[in-house]
């Protein structure tokens, strides 16, 4: 887990960056603030560590020349065309019942955008002290959208360790629907990890940078037992030719061209 790192800023921005430097410090992580006369991409290009930086558009990671937040004004457009019909997500999840959801698995949101857009009353859990400040500024963000407000009026974000949010939730409550997105799955598919692939997105490379621990990704294999006590349902999302998570077999699948769904139900319920 990052320990400290370095937040960039232009004047203009200091207020901000002590903003967030004091929130970071909040939880646990050291901050070393940096004016700069101008970030821009050569600016980025000189400076290739990870770090972070802060300008008019809030907080950003940032290395090797680029930048990325999770960007939820940039998933409107996807909103705008979702439907319950028309997502995949939408059915495994069973939005159309407006379900409780923990999406313990947060990653940058934007399913739990998607499906608090379809309906879901969205718990969204996230243990890493960085990646969780990303997302709360873009939930503050989103909260001044026309738009997007209802949307994340139904997203509530909670800073903790996913395992130790449900067993502390199986001693309390039950909820509709458990989500899990294992945010590296490639490594599990019993190969030796590929170097040569296809460059893995912008925002992906990013979180390789900020989430490796001791060398290995969290693949989510022990979240399964610990959703399905507080579950009706839980959803896995896959790549299609990955193999189960924990090696367990769901009591049903919904099958997409590139992923799949996973779901597990409890005993007294059957697939729509």
């Amino acid at each position: 887990m990052v320990s400290a790192i370095r937040l960039y800023a232009e004047s203009d921005d200091q207020e901000k960056a002590q903003h967030f430097e004091a929130v970071l410090s909040s939880r646990g992580v050291q901050v070393e603030i940096e004016t700069v006369e101008k970030l821009n991409a050569r600016f980025f290009r000189l400076n290739p560590e990870l770090a972070l930086c802060v300008d008019a558009d809030g907080l950003w990671l940032c290395a090797n020349g680029m930048k990325m937040q999770p960007d939820w004004q940039a998933e409107t457009g996807r909103l705008k065309r979702a439907s319950l019909k028309s997502e995949m997500i939408a059915r495994a999840c069973n939005l159309s019942e407006k379900p409780s959801l923990v999406d313990a698995t947060a990653g940058l949101g934007h399913d739990s955008l998607l499906m608090a857009h379809l309906g879901a009353q969205v718990t969204l859990v996230e243990r890493h002290p960085i990646l969780f400040t990303l997302l709360e500024d873009s939930h503050t963000r989103a909260q001044s959208d026309a738009f997007l407000s209802q949307v994340v009026s139904r997203i509530n974000l909670v800073f903790s360790d996913s395992a130790d949010y449900l067993k502390q939730q199986a001693e309390q409550q039950i909820v509709d629907v458990v989500y899990l997105d294992p945010m590296f799955p490639q490594r599990d598919q019993n190969q030796q990890a590929v170097k040569k692939q296809a460059q893995v997105k912008k925002q992906m490379q990013l979180l390789h940078m900020l989430l490796p621990e001791d060398g290995e990704m969290d693949l989510g294999d022990n979240l399964l037992e610990l959703a399905q006590k507080i579950g009706k349902r839980v959803v896995v999302k896959r790549p299609r030719l990955a193999v189960f998570l924990a090696g367990k077999e769901p009591n049903h699948q919904w099958q997409g061209d590139a992923c799949r769904f996973d779901a597990y139900f409890r005993h007294e319920l059957v697939a729509e």
